[in-house]
């Protein structure tokens, strides 16, 4: 009875390693799914002529693409040099932190965050629990920036009285209170809802704070090297009504809003809406590049 029951275990742990298995391989999978959930999105973008703007004119001044290039990094740093020191990663995790950006912007939001925590997950010898940091991160980096939109209101408010109709000044107002309320549970139950400690927390978002000021300076020159004749003081204001817009939540058309806000500022309006279009066009081709390059480098990976 005894030598039957000794034969009978190694067939009962066979059973159990395809589970094994596959809580192993989850996040792989996780960061396969997502992988291909971006490159279905950037295909739906160029379907939907998102490279139409290259066909408009095209700021020949190459400070343009230099500030632009900073500017497209500047998020992915900002996260790398974060994570650096949280975890420690390496160099290739910046790889992974631009996934993490294409994904939120051509899949769904957070989608990025989900894809870096699978791609963390696999790498469980690096960091051990990386959801906690994951978590931590995303929601100061969210907090960094309602405050510094909270900044660029008081800042800005003067201002837009007299160019905001009475109806868009209540819902700035509105707005503005929503994301004050969406920021005080996090700092009322700061306790419960970190995990991280509280010196790290106020590093990470300085360090949120200054990369958010960095892309609003990086975007002001990338504008205004595209149109010299407009003050890079112009386009710093610009850059921050840009940001104060895209964190208005009771707003349906945020674009619109921003670019009619510009147009009153500076006029120009065609050479404006040329600018946008081309600049929104160029960042979705440099999102398809990479994600060619970065499929490209992990199949030369696999095969050697």
């Amino acid at each position: 009875m005894t030598s039957q029951r000794i034969a009978d275990v190694p067939a009962d742990l066979a059973g159990l390693e395809p589970l094994k298995t596959l809580k192993r391989r989850w996040p792989a999978v996780i960061g396969a799914v997502l992988t291909l959930a971006m490159v279905a999105g950037l295909g739906r973008e160029l379907l939907g002529q998102g490279l139409a703007g290259l066909s408009r004119s095209v700021p020949g001044d190459p400070r343009f693409y230099l500030c632009f290039a900073a500017l497209y990094m500047s998020l992915p740093t900002g996260d790398y040099l974060i994570f650096r020191r949280l975890w420690g990663i390496p160099p290739s995790g910046l790889i992974a932190l631009i996934k993490k950006r294409i994904a939120n912007e051509v899949v769904f939001g957070y989608s990025g965050e989900a894809y870096f925590y699978a791609w963390a997950r696999a790498r469980a010898r690096m960091v051990a629990a990386p959801f906690g940091a994951v978590k931590d991160v995303s929601i100061l980096s969210a907090i960094a920036g309602n405050a510094i939109t909270l900044l660029m209101i008081v800042i800005a408010l003067p201002l837009a009285r007299y160019l905001l109709s009475a109806d868009q000044m209540r819902t700035v107002l509105g707005s503005t209170a929503i994301v004050m309320a969406t920021s005080l549970p996090f700092l009322i139950f700061s306790k419960k809802v970190f995990s991280l400690d509280r010196p790290v927390l106020w590093w990470v978002f300085g360090a949120h704070c200054l990369r958010l000021l960095a892309g609003s300076v990086l975007i002001a020159l990338t504008w205004h090297f595209a149109l010299p004749d407009v003050s890079i003081g112009m386009w710093l204001f610009l850059a921050a009504g840009r940001l104060l817009v895209s964190r208005l939540p009771l707003v349906p058309n945020k674009d619109l809003l921003f670019a009619n806000f510009a147009i009153i500022l500076i006029g120009q309006d065609r050479a404006l809406s040329e600018l946008v279009a081309f600049t929104a066009a160029l960042t979705l081709l440099v999102h398809v590049v990479l994600i060619a390059l970065f499929g490209l480098h992990a199949l030369m990976t696999r095969s050697r």
